[in-house]
């Protein structure tokens, strides 16, 4: 299915100064938020401590329903509301790492009732160690750090044809993060080493393609923390999943719009680089647009009508799409242009 033109020629390239300015921007606002706001707001999946879920029978705001916990063991708990408007639903955050939630359970039923005459529905309950929390944001951070690195080396033996020199590579990358391991380096610093030295090492191997890709990558995801961060939404496995879910989106998309670079190269050697990687950009326009809209059009419908359980699933995953789109048009094939055209290959 097309319908767009196939003879469509919009200078994509022509604008890259002033789109890579926004990017630019909107990765420095991210920075100074995440100065700001001291990091990113991490849910009890991740910091360990009790949620819970209840519904009240009248229509009550969230202040007073902390003022009513303010007589129970949940006392220093923060209260969300959850759902719909009106809803009587809402969320207890308790970040204790010593709780009974028995106790607790059968204080917040006495407390309403004693309170506001009125019977209370708890709808759900959570509890997550602080161990177990600490060792889940380790494995959710390493998910994150393995799937960025392997998608690296994929992309130069993919679009280089030196699978020895991506496995040289795999190797400093490897023998670098143990190092900054058994340091004792936090796996965040390790993640932002490791996407250094990917970039670092790739321009001095000329891995042009990977280059283009890592950046878009490193993009995608800064952007789509930032809007993380605007929206005050808490860091969830659910929304990790989200993340690793655009990474593997972007590189897809961006792979793509590479290949047809690539094939266009083979067929145009004394072309201009620039009027090359426009037309394969207008080239794949269709497929995607077709493919990145339909996708957000279904997170849209998922986002109003799918309850409050997956918003901000949802949300993350339509900004990161289509953040990933924008990207491999205006971020991962300009790059490939300010490499020079005679760096790049035309395998």
């Amino acid at each position: 299915m097309q319908f767009i033109k196939p003879d469509i020629n919009i200078d994509f390239v022509g604008k890259r100064k002033f789109f890579i300015s926004i990017s630019c921007l909107l990765i420095l606002g991210t920075i100074v938020l995440l100065i700001l706001k001291g990091g990113l707001k991490y849910g009890i999946d991740f910091t360990g401590g009790l949620m819970i879920h209840i519904r009240t029978s009248s229509s009550i705001s969230a202040a007073e329903v902390r003022a009513v916990l303010q007589n129970t063991s949940a006392k220093e708990s923060l209260v969300q509301d959850f759902g719909e408007k009106g809803s009587k639903e809402f969320l207890i955050r308790v970040a204790s790492e010593d709780i009974d939630i028995k106790k607790v359970y059968d204080e917040i039923k006495e407390a309403f009732k004693g309170v506001k005459g009125e019977e209370v529905e708890i709808r759900r309950v959570e509890m997550v160690g602080p161990k177990i929390g600490e060792k889940l944001a380790r494995e959710a951070l390493l998910a994150v750090f393995f799937s960025i690195l392997f998608m690296a080396i994929y992309i130069c033996g993919r679009f280089e044809h030196r699978w020895i020199a991506s496995a040289i590579m795999a190797g400093a990358l490897s023998g670098a993060v143990y190092v900054a391991y058994i340091m004792g380096v936090s796996i965040k610093v390790m993640i932002i080493i490791a996407a250094v030295l990917s970039i670092v090492i790739s321009y001095l191997l000329r891995f042009n393609y990977s280059i283009g890709a890592m950046v878009a990558l490193i993009h995608d995801v800064t952007i789509t923390l930032g809007a993380i961060l605007v929206t005050d939404i808490e860091i969830s496995i659910p929304l990790v999943a989200a993340l690793l879910t655009i990474i593997g989106y972007s590189l897809n998309d961006t792979i793509i719009v590479y290949d047809r670079i690539r094939e266009n190269l083979r067929t145009s050697l004394k072309s201009d680089f620039a009027n090359v990687i426009n037309r394969s950009v207008n080239q794949t326009l269709s497929r995607t647009l077709l493919t990145a809209g339909s996708t957000i059009l279904a997170l849209i419908i998922l986002y109003f009508l799918g309850g409050a359980i997956i918003k901000d699933f949802c949300f993350v995953l339509i900004v990161g799409l289509f953040v990933g789109t924008y990207s491999s048009v205006y971020i991962a094939s300009p790059v490939l242009l300010y490499l020079k055209r005679d760096r790049i290959s035309k395998m």
